[in-house]
């Protein structure tokens, strides 16, 4: 197959549908991508939505899992359409001495490397960091794993699914009388990507100063722990733990879901003190805002059930769209909870342009989220989407200096 760049798939994102895709502000970074399921491949997408040459790195019989998760058409992991885009694939066995061979190469050239084996399992192969660098003292090498390179755990098979565990996420989630609560996507695989994304360009950011690369090492417990708040904080000085709420909040009320008439479910915060004065003025009861303990977000929360139970009765009495233009009209926040179908249609959304077509050799037309933001001057951009198992082998290996000789020796061998 032909080098996707060149083949007619380019198609810009945030520059506008009618717009010529100019290079992003990553144009001339090289980015290996050696990981799978999820988060350091992710953060290998979002570098490539920027415009980064990104080369995604798998066995040669063992693709990346993430091909085989969630639907598939006519034979195709749409998932991997989504996670593979803007990536070349090449296959390589790191293992084997010539894969590794054909690697130290890639790596000499390359800016960034991003992989995700248990701690150890690249020094095995002659590939850890003293090998690397030698090579590239300017090459920046991003470790995700489950648990972090040291410590007691740090051999452990990590995934998102643990640190959404131990990171007190699944604790402070669900209701009162319940279990533990998971998320059914994958949350600390996504936080972690964008951490490693951004600890990318820090470290990048860093040998402009040095003129030297050096090594990201993220745990997936970390980032969401992060993101959770200042639960450390509250317990280190006050013994705090938070419980489960349910949809409730511990800080301010009402915030919750509520059904409506025709059965639509909307969501309601009230996070400022002028917003829940508005909300129980539209609900009728202006009578509470007088109250001393409505002047606190903390007072409203220990009501909870008074105040959800007057917001709840009047949008139970209302259809959605009545409910929505009456929030509105009243400056009141609140949105309506959407499926995948309601964001498709969405008019926000559509403003935006956070979901975008696609053109794939494989599928034809492909509708995915866009770029994640917009930049005024250098956009990102959707090249192509998610490429076959080891589709650009031979051009990437062609392009390293390698002849057609070469490289079925390469292939006969085993390497490839």
């Amino acid at each position: 197959m032909t080098d996707p760049s060149l083949s007619g798939m380019s198609r810009p994102a945030a520059a506008g549908p009618d717009a010529a895709p100019s290079p992003g502000p990553l144009d001339g970074l090289r980015v290996l991508d050696l990981a799978t399921l999820f988060a350091g491949p992710l953060a290998a997408t979002l570098l490539g939505d920027f415009g980064a040459e990104v080369i995604k790195v798998e066995h040669p019989h063992r693709p990346d899992p993430a091909r085989g998760h969630g639907p598939a058409k006519d034979g195709v992991g749409l998932w991997w359409k989504l996670l593979g885009r803007n990536k070349r694939t090449m296959t390589l066995d790191l293992s084997h001495p010539d894969g590794r061979e054909v690697l130290l190469r890639l790596a000499a050239g390359a800016d960034v490397v991003i992989e995700n084996f248990r701690p150890g399992t690249l020094e095995k192969w002659g590939l850890g960091w003293a090998e690397l660098s030698a090579v590239n003292p300017r090459l920046v090498l991003a470790r995700v794993t489950g648990f972090g390179q040291f410590g007691p755990y740090a051999r452990r098979a990590g995934f998102g699914t643990l640190a959404e565990a131990m990171s007190g996420f699944a604790a402070i989630t669900g209701e009162p009388d319940g279990p533990p609560t998971l998320p059914p996507f994958g949350l600390a695989d996504g936080i972690a990507a964008l951490t490693a994304s951004y600890a990318v360009m820090a470290a990048l950011r860093g040998r402009e100063a040095t003129g030297r690369g050096q090594v990201i090492d993220l745990a997936l417990i970390e980032p969401l722990l992060t993101v959770l708040g200042p639960h450390p904080l509250w317990y280190d000085q006050l013994g705090h733990v938070q419980p489960r709420t349910g949809n409730r909040s511990a800080n301010v009320a009402p915030r919750n879901t509520y059904r409506t008439a025709d059965g639509s479910w909307v969501a309601v915060s009230t996070s400022a003190e002028s917003v829940a004065e508005r909300v129980m003025r539209l609900v009728g009861r202006p009578e509470v805002i007088d109250e001393p303990w409505f002047a606190t977000g903390a007072g409203r929360a220990r009501h909870a059930d008074e105040l959800d139970a007057a917001v709840g009765d009047w949008i139970a009495r209302h259809d959605r769209a009545e409910v929505l233009a009456a929030f509105e009209l009243a400056e009141a926040a609140i949105a309506p909870v959407y499926d995948v179908r309601d964001v498709l249609a969405d008019p926000q959304y559509a403003a935006l342009g956070s979901i975008t077509e696609v053109p794939d050799d494989e599928l034809g037309p492909l509708r995915m989220q866009n770029v994640l933001f917009r930049l005024s001057e250098t956009p990102g951009a959707i090249r192509w989407a998610g490429r076959p198992h080891g589709a650009d082998t031979d051009e990437v290996l062609a392009a390293l200096g390698l002849d057609e000789g070469e490289i079925t020796g390469l292939r006969e061998a085993g390497a490839l």
